[in-house]
């Protein structure tokens, strides 16, 4: 019986032997220029621009305006779980670090209010910040939180992490976490911000915080590089 012919697109069965390659390159060897890899693979420099565009957005190579396309180097994994962003590349031994855009008061919007469970209008403390992994950006992060915390900005610069910071500073503990998760493509500022090109993909997180008594204490929007994240999740089934 003769084996079905494969009908993948000749860009990706180009992908995948430019990822072999890859793998069997060093961190930061120089992939040849897209008329040589068209010779070799005989196909258009199309088939192949579009074959490196996405090992690109994988975090497989990256791109130097001006000075050619390049093995990446392997990046660390971000694990979420229910602690804060310090503590989860913490316990992974990363280098973390922040650089805070603007701590401000704003009034909850509709969307705002209903996820904190407050009225439209009410203070919030509104934190945005970019998260870098080793020095580099791995996601923009917007966190409103109830009331007006005025000198949070000082307590995040002594403690870093928010969730450590509302613990010990204003006793607000989160118990209970819920994770909505969507994609969408970088827009101008996010990618101005995490160093990738308009259009990368990304992976959005709203995050909704909640203490011992089920009560909202945080709703956090944060996104992050597609080509840096790992979503991983694990949950028990109670026994019966």
């Amino acid at each position: 019986m003769a084996l079905p012919v494969s009908t993948a697109p000749k860009y990706y069965v180009l992908k995948e032997e430019l990822r072999v390659l890859a793998a069997d390159s060093e961190p930061g060897a120089t992939l040849p220029p897209e008329r040589t890899l068209a010779a070799r693979y005989a196909t258009s420099r199309t088939t192949v621009r579009q074959a490196i565009a996405e090992l690109v957005a994988e975090g497989v190579l990256h791109r130097t305006q001006g000075k050619g396309t390049f093995v990446a180097a392997p990046h660390p994994t971000y694990v979420r779980q229910l602690t804060s962003f310090s503590e989860d590349a913490g316990v992974q031994n990363l280098d973390t670090s922040s650089r805070i855009i603007s701590v401000d008061v704003v009034p909850a919007d509709a969307l705002q209010a209903a996820q904190l469970g407050v009225a439209p209008g009410s203070l919030l403390t509104r934190v945005e910040r970019v998260r870098l992994i080793n020095g580099e950006p791995l996601a923009h992060e917007t966190a409103h939180v109830p009331g007006d915390l005025g000198d949070i900005r000082t307590h995040l610069d002594e403690h870093g992490s928010l969730y450590s910071t509302l613990s010990r500073c204003y006793g607000i503990e989160i118990a209970v976490a819920e994770d909505t998760v969507a994609t969408r493509v970088a827009g101008p500022d996010e990618a101005r911000l995490l160093v990738v090109e308009v259009g990368a993909p990304l992976l959005m997180i709203h995050r909704r915080g909640l203490d011992a008594d089920d009560k909202p204490v945080e709703w956090t929007r944060s996104v992050f590089r597609g080509d840096r994240f790992h979503y991983f999740a694990r949950m028990n089934r109670a026994s019966e």
